[in-house]
């Protein structure tokens, strides 16, 4: 399985933003992905998970009503539509696979894609 994550940048403060990541090699009929953040000295936070086969879709509860989780089962591909953005959300954004239902820490996550950097100014 591979991850790829693409879609981070610099943003003002209540601006958005629209994170991808395209996965390949997934055999597993049923999975979840996952999207986690990590700032500079602290720990890796989940964020959203979705599952792949009822798009069922889950929130911290920092994001929600601000950040959507979403997937495209021909693209292989899940994206977090980000808006309404906190100088607070900065952070590198890491998406993540796991065989089953949604796991909410990383540990639950086998599967990596590289961080995208979020940066949002004040």
């Amino acid at each position: 399985v591979q991850l790829q994550a693409s879609g981070g940048g610099l943003v003002q403060a209540g601006g958005s933003l629209r994170l991808s990541c395209a996965a390949s090699g997934v055999t597993f009929s049923s999975y979840a992905m996952g999207w986690f953040r990590q700032a500079p000295g602290k720990e890796r936070e989940f964020v959203a998970a979705i599952t792949w086969s009822g798009g069922s879709a889950y929130y911290a509860d920092s994001v929600k009503g601000r950040f959507t989780i979403s997937r495209d089962g021909a693209k292989n591909t899940v994206y977090l539509q980000m808006n309404s953005l906190k100088p607070e959300d900065t952070a590198a954004y890491y998406c993540a696979l796991r065989q089953g239902g949604v796991g909410w820490f990383p540990r639950n996550y086998i599967y990596w894609g590289q961080g995208t950097q979020v940066t949002v100014s004040s």
